[in-house]
């Protein structure tokens, strides 16, 4: 008989809907690779209803309804009136999903639900940066503590093994920087103002296009790019610090005149990422800056960049191209696959 993996998800957004088509593509291939049937119990959303079912849900179908109507449907068997909350704390599963809105304030409603698996001896796959921004050192610990997986992936840079790199590849390595672009928002916002496109134009774009929020405020105020820089820095660097600690400016203040005026220096402008140890400890900002036209973080076809500072391995930079949804939903993926490679003995916790 093969081996069962029980997955609870809290939230189906952009990243869940993108790791079900993921899986449902891969699952017959996970199960001859690593005798693993990896089975969706539960699927929680905020007001369109929940999904359970111990015999594993139809992704495609929930995906489906989502779509076609806007919710789960009530008449189904596998419906339930149950919150994230009572799922996390209650629920029978071996690894909680935790891809529910960002609260970009608090990390909560987050915290307390991989909490609340990590103390039951379940483990924990986030999307969802705000945990790791406000409570990273506890929740690590409280994973050790009880011998589960904790893995974060898609927290920054969707899919891009930034954390896997660092585990994997750069042990023994201390690093002492960490530099990037990381919103693609604002990112495409200065890119499409450097055009001479106005705001109004772009932002209308971006929003038809699927890959730009209805409220772009934590985007353009630099609240999201904080997060991602704090997230880096607590997990790289050990930092210990929330996203209130970030020096925060974000590109509400840039005009199409200091765009052209950039340029005629040779310059284009970027909302820029910076951590670094100052006078013993780590400190971060997040400000528009200007970068010369012919540097890496300049390129005009780069979603987000990010470049570590080291001790052994000098400095190295991993950039990303292109936003697809697949990369959001491979990263929760990945993560849940090195959740079997650690059952299997052959991965880290």
């Amino acid at each position: 008989m093969g081996k069962q993996l029980s997955v609870a998800m809290l939230g189906y957004g952009i990243a869940g809907k993108a790791f079900a088509r993921i899986l449902t593509e891969k699952k017959e291939e996970i199960k001859r690779s690593t005798g693993y049937d990896v089975k969706v119990t539960a699927i929680v959303t905020g007001s369109r209803g929940t999904l359970m079912s111990a015999e594993g849900i139809d992704l495609l179908e929930a995906t489906r309804q989502l779509e076609e109507n806007g919710a789960f449907d009530a008449s189904s068997p596998q419906y339930r009136n149950i919150a994230a909350m009572e799922v996390a704390e209650t629920a029978d599963y071996d690894v909680l999903l935790e891809l529910t809105p960002l609260n970009i304030a608090s990390g909560k409603p987050a915290i307390d639900h991989i909490r609340a698996a990590l103390s039951r001896g379940k483990h924990v796959v986030s999307a969802n940066k705000g945990p790791l921004a406000w409570a990273y050192r506890e929740l690590r610990d409280l994973a050790r503590k009880n011998g589960v997986c904790f893995f974060f992936e898609t927290t920054v840079m969707a899919g891009t093994p930034v954390f896997n790199m660092a585990e994997y590849c750069l042990q023994y390595c201390k690093i002492s920087k960490v530099e990037g672009i990381f919103n693609a928002t604002t990112n495409y916002i200065l890119k499409e103002m450097g055009k001479g496109l106005p705001m109004e134009q772009i932002v209308k774009a971006g929003r038809e296009g699927g890959f730009m929020e209805a409220d772009i405020s934590m985007d353009v105020q630099g609240f999201d790019a904080a997060a991602k820089l704090t997230v880096l820095l607590n997990v790289l660097m050990d930092a210990g610090i929330t996203p209130d600690q970030i020096d925060r400016t974000g590109i509400e203040g840039i005009a199409p005149a200091d765009i052209e005026a950039a340029a005629s220096r040779g310059n284009v402008i970027k909302l820029l990422c910076r951590g670094e140890v100052v006078d013993g400890r780590v400190v971060g900002k997040v400000a528009p800056g200007e970068v010369p036209q012919n540097d890496v973080f300049a390129d005009p076809d780069l979603v987000a960049v990010v470049s570590l500072y080291t001790d052994l391995m000098g400095k190295l930079t991993m950039l990303q191209y292109g936003l697809e949804t697949t990369q959001t939903g491979y990263g929760v993926f990945v993560d849940t696959m090195r959740v079997i490679d650690m059952l299997c003995g052959q991965g880290k916790q």
